[in-house]
This record gives C-alpha cells, sequence and structure tokens, in this order.
C-alpha cells in the first residue's frame, strides 16, 4: 500500500518549491477532463489556490462529456478556469492532413500547447505538465504538445497506481470511471491504440524498468516473450521524446 498522503505533501512541496525557484507564484494546467490532468489540477490548486488558471482548449472534435467533466471538477475544488477553442486553428490546417487521425491528434496536442504557453506568459506563471510515467515511458504523447511543461509533478506515477491516489485526492467520479482517452477525435481510447490495458502495461515496466528484470526473468515471472519485446522496442523507440535537444558537438581547434 502505497503512503499517497505523504506522496501528496511531497509533490505539493516539489510543486511550491520549483515555482518560487523560478521567481514566480502562479501555474498554469491546461484540463481536459481526464484523470492526469484532474489530478494535476487538484493538487495545484491545494498548492496555489487562486493563482491556479486552468484552460479548457477544446476543439471540434472534443466531447462534450470531456467539457462537462472539467468544468465540475473546478466547480468542486473552487478552481479559476478558462475557455480556449482551438477549433479555428485546426480548421485552418486540418485541410492540409488528409484526414490523418494521427496528424490531427498531434497537431491540436500542439495547438493546445501553444495556447497554453501564451496563457502561462500573459499570467506570469508556469506550465505544468499532466504526463504520467506510463505515458512517458511508453512514448504516448506529443513531443512539443502535451509532453511540454516547465515542471511535471506525475511523471514518476503509473497509470494504474493513479486512479488510488485521484480517488484519495477527491477527484469526481465522472473522471475516475470513464476510459483513459486523449480525446483527439471521437471514441479514442488510449489502451485500444496501445493494444493492452495501462495495468498489463505497468505491471512489466515496473520490472522492466523499475527493478531492471532481464527478459529471461520477465519470462519466468509469466510474461510473453512477444509482449515484452514490443514494450521494450516502444520504450527505447521513444526515448527521445524525453530528452533535450543534441547538439552538435564542435572542435574549434
Amino acid at each position: 500500500m502505497k503512503n499517497w498522503k505523504k506522496i501528496k505533501e511531497d509533490l505539493i512541496f516539489f510543486l511550491k518549491n520549483e515555482v518560487s525557484n523560478a521567481g514566480l507564484n502562479k501555474v498554469t494546467v491546461g484540463l481536459s477532463g481526464g484523470l492526469d490532468s484532474a489530478v494535476v489540477a487538484v493538487l495545484c490548486q491545494e498548492a496555489f489556490k487562486e493563482n491556479l488558471n486552468c484552460v479548457l482548449m477544446p476543439s471540434q472534435f472534443s466531447s462534450q462529456s470531456s467539457i462537462d467533466d472539467a468544468i465540475e471538477l473546478c466547480e468542486k475544488f473552487d478552481i479559476k478556469y478558462e475557455i480556449i477553442s482551438i477549433e479555428p486553428m485546426v480548421s485552418s490546417f486540418i485541410k492540409n492532413m488528409n484526414e490523418d487521425k494521427l496528424r490531427i491528434g498531434n497537431f491540436s496536442a500542439r495547438m493546445r500547447m501553444a495556447v497554453l504557453y501564451d496563457v502561462s506568459s500573459r499570467e506570469k506563471s508556469l506550465v505544468v505538465g499532466t504526463s504520467n510515467k506510463s505515458e512517458i515511458l511508453l512514448g504516448y504523447g506529443t513531443i512539443f504538445g502535451d509532453t511540454a511543461c516547465a515542471i511535471n509533478p506525475i511523471g514518476e506515477i503509473y497509470k494504474s497506481d493513479e486512479f488510488e491516489f485521484a480517488k484519495i485526492l477527491g477527484v469526481t467520479d465522472a473522471i475516475l470511471n470513464k476510459a483513459p482517452s486523449a480525446d483527439l477525435w471521437e471514441g479514442q481510447s488510449d489502451e485500444a491504440e496501445l493494444g493492452h490495458t495501462y495495468k498489463q502495461m505497468d505491471d512489466l515496466l515496473k520490472l522492466m524498468i523499475d527493478e531492471n528484470k532481464s527478459k529471461e526473468e520477465l519470462i519466468k515471472l509469466g510474461f510473453e516473450e512477444e509482449f515484452i519485446d514490443k514494450i521494450n522496442h516502444r520504450v527505447k523507440a521513444n526515448a527521445f521524446k524525453g530528452k533535450l535537444p543534441t547538439i552538435a558537438k564542435i572542435k574549434w581547434s
């Protein structure tokens, strides 16, 4: 059993300390109506109170339930929010994307982050990230999109563990009970895209990454070789998303 009370206290301290070290006292969070941003918003509300600004950024592909769920969370925790539609930005470029859902989704994520950073500039605040450890390891995020942020309080929490934390924080039932989705197009599902449940992937990732178990050890523990290879390849292939750009070294003499 994880000590979520202590983890909550540590994360609130982390948030306050990092923002203070940057010489600021405000934060901005993109709120989607999903679990990750809800957890981050509740943590930030406790840490910064009225100095938290949440931004809902629906597109023409967003579900009304996501907007409603995000607003319900804000109302429960007295969180200040605004709604800025990215529909005009997506509409102006979508004709160039040949109805490619992945391209549209990535473009939408980058437009949201552009809006979020503009709001943070207006508010003189830091953008707080909402990617969990599962997404980061699997590369399930858009580089310079939803993975962009100044600080991230939940990047060491696996998605399958986050539900328990969210319950303790008091996240609303509508968000707790919905299937994980980036809401990038109608009917989009994280687990359907990834091909496995977060629980299945997290069980493997915890042993593979956190405990550094070998492939042979993982097979002995009951994991299928094909599944191990698939997840291992995904982790390695997407590792670049978590790194700063590689800068060429020049020998000047």
